[in-house]
Parts: C-alpha cells; structure tokens; sequence
C-alpha cells in the first residue's frame, strides 16, 4: 500500500478552520477525471479586482491513511506570498481526497503510473481556470509538495498551454509494501519523465529530509537531466525537525522566495510586491505569567503540567488551550495552530476551551475562572508535524 506522507501536522479538526477574508478564499469544485464526472475540492485565494491574475496551482501530498480522511489542503502561507505579488492562487484536492469525488489512483509500486495518474487531476485544474475571467491564461506556474512535487513534475512531459514552470518542494512518493524498491522506482520515474519533459522546473529538497535524503535525490535529479530532462535542484541545509514539511511551514519563505523569485524571473512571471495584505489576526499578549512557569497554568493535572512542559519544547507557531475540565490540548506548526488546539481541547473536554499561550507568551485572561475551580482531570492531546 502506497504511505507517501506529507509530514506536515496530522489533524483530526472536524470543523473547518475559518475561511480567510484577507485572501478572498473561497472553495470551488473543479469537474475532472474520465467525463468530468468528478469534482475537485479546491481552494482559491485572489486579489481583489476582476484580474485577470496570473496563476499559480499548488498540490499537496499524501497522508498516511485513508485519503478521504485527509483534511482540506491550504499552503496558506505560501498563498499569502503569491497573492501579495497578484497571483490567483488554486489548490485542489485531487480525486479522492478530503471532500473531492472520485476514487484515488493507487498504482502500487509503479511510481511512473502514480505520478501521471494524480498530473491528470492538475491539468484538468489547469484547463477550467485558463476559462475563468480572473485567471490570465498564459501565466501559469504549477507547485507540488511531496506527492503532488511528483505530480507536478510528471506533468511536466506533456505541452499544456499556458504553463510557464514548475516548482517541485520535495517531491516523491514512500511504499512501503513488501517487494517494493521505492527508492528505484522513483528514480526511475523521473527519468521518464525527464525524457519527456517539456517545461522548465525548479526543485528544493532539505538535507534533513525524512522521506527523501540527499544522496536519493541526487539519483533522481541525475536521472531525471541524464533523460533529456531540464531542471535546476537547489539542496537547501536543515529545516528544523524534518524539511519534507518546509513549503507549508510559516517560515518555510525564508527558504523557498529568494530561489524562487530567481526561477519565476527566469520563466517570465511577475515577483514584486504589489498588493497589500493584511497582517493576521494576533491573540494579544498578557502578563498573567511568564511562558515558562508551569505552576501558573490553571487547571491542570500532574499529567497535565507534564504535558505543558514538553510544549515548551515544540516548534513555532504553537498554542497551548485548556477547560475548567482539566482537559487540555497543544498544537504546533501548520496552519492556524490557535483553532486546532482550542477545537481539539473542547472535545475532549466537552466544556469551553480558552488560549493560555501562543508561541513564546501568555495571553490568558482568566475568562473560565469563573466556570469552575481547579480539576484534578487529565484528559488531553497534542497535534504537531514530525
């Protein structure tokens, strides 16, 4: 079976996280596959005005799991640093994951086939937004995150109009099944691809890369040029904990704009700056404690405090809730970690949840205190990338 990962935070958030009116983000469905029978879920984010908007497509990577269970993709992150320089921004969840239709593609061990199964889903992207008014159809830039770096690059073999590059942010695809030589087959599969490769593209890797190390991406950007293909790899040093999760990390830019400002230059499309977006939303600040003193934090339980304690230690932007329960809850990395850690918390509270910090201050304001005193509960969860 097919465990490709995308390393990034694995939550199970039931409800959406808030739609983000800074970007204009909405959720469209996208007709693909076989009769356009399917639809894709698909994320947009745009500047104001009518456009049209040069374009760029990012496609995620794959969960361990069941991909239907895969929650919604954003790169919100990356979004924001397009659509400050007027890009539209799609991200479609390809056929059978999150809450597109359709059946996911599993080719097994057979890389090539995956890789062109899940292009088919991106260029069936691409056709219906070179229709759209807002969309200028010959600006197109298509990105990819691990699996969908792979997709992006298998796209790459065929003349789809309108698309200038592509951006492969550790792409790649992990099976573990019995008698598959993974590491072989992808390195084959690039040099498929790159013996057919008809766009110009621009790979980033970390060497801290849990799924893909150096020397295997060597053997595949070697084989992939050797074929005929045209790419430019940059290997970038580490990236905190893991760099497979580098392009949706909130400092991920630092890593991935100064080299891809040089390749969207290169290939023709628009890297200044000219649309202004608002800061996100901060939770304020208090002086209820300091960050590290764990005696102060309400409600918790031994375990509790224990657990506090080891999110002192976890990668920013983090968030720490907790509920007159004694239930509590942290959250690290990814996208809007204050929403996933109060939503988890009040589940396993079933009480209201309240921030007592994010990132390296307190912002408790004592609004529970009220509701219930000290609980000797226990009851919690932490969520984070690896």
């Amino acid at each position: 079976m097919v465990t490709g990962l995308t390393l990034l935070p694995s939550i199970a958030v039931e409800q959406e996280l808030p739609v983000d009116f800074r970007l204009n983000e909405t959720v469209i469905a996208i007709p693909a596959g076989p009769g356009k029978q399917s639809e894709l879920q698909t994320t947009l984010f745009r500047p104001n005005g009518a456009g049209p908007f040069p374009l760029l497509i990012i496609n995620h990577g794959k969960e361990s799991g069941e991909p239907r269970k895969q929650a919604r993709e954003r790169f919100i992150y990356m979004a924001t640093a397009f659509v400050k320089r007027g890009y539209a921004v799609l991200v479609p969840m390809r056929r059978g994951f999150a809450g597109s239709t359709g059946s996911y593609a599993d080719h097994g061990c057979n890389m090539t086939a995956n890789g062109y199964a899940q292009a088919s889903d991106v260029q069936d992207t691409i056709e219906f937004a070179r229709r759209q008014r807002w969309a200028d159809p010959d600006r197109i830039v298509v990105a990819g995150q691990s699996y969908g770096g792979l997709a992006a690059i298998a796209l790459g073999t065929r003349a789809v109009p309108g698309v200038r590059g592509l951006i492969n942010f550790a792409g790649g695809l992990r099976d573990d099944g019995e008698r598959c030589d993974w590491r072989a087959q992808l390195v084959q599969a690039f040099a498929n691809y790159g013996a057919a490769n008809k766009i110009p593209s621009l790979w980033m890797y970390g060497v801290n890369d849990s799924l893909f190390g150096p020397e295997l991406v060597a053997r595949m950007h070697s084989a992939f040029e050797r074929a005929g293909g045209s790419a430019r790899l940059v290997e970038f040093g580490a990236f905190k904990r893991d760099a497979h999760g580098m392009a949706a990390s909130r400092d991920g830019a630092r890593i991935w704009w100064r080299e891809t400002e040089r390749f969207l230059e290169h290939i023709g499309m628009p890297t200044r700056e000219i649309v202004a977006v608002a800061d996100a939303p901060s939770v304020p600040r208090t002086d209820f404690a300091r960050i590290d003193d764990i005696a102060a934090v309400p409600y918790l339980s031994e375990n509790g405090r224990a657990a506090y304690r080891e999110y002192l230690h976890k990668l920013t932007p983090r968030a720490f809730a907790v509920s007159p329960s004694g239930a509590w809850c942290w959250a690290e990395e990814g996208e809007d970690p204050h929403a996933r850690a109060l939503a988890d918390c009040a589940r396993s509270s079933g009480q209201p949840c309240q921030l007592y910090s994010v990132d390296d201050y307190v912002v408790w304001q004592d609004k529970l205190a009220a509701s219930a005193s000290n609980s000797t509960g226990s009851g919690g969860a932490g969520s984070g990338s690896l």
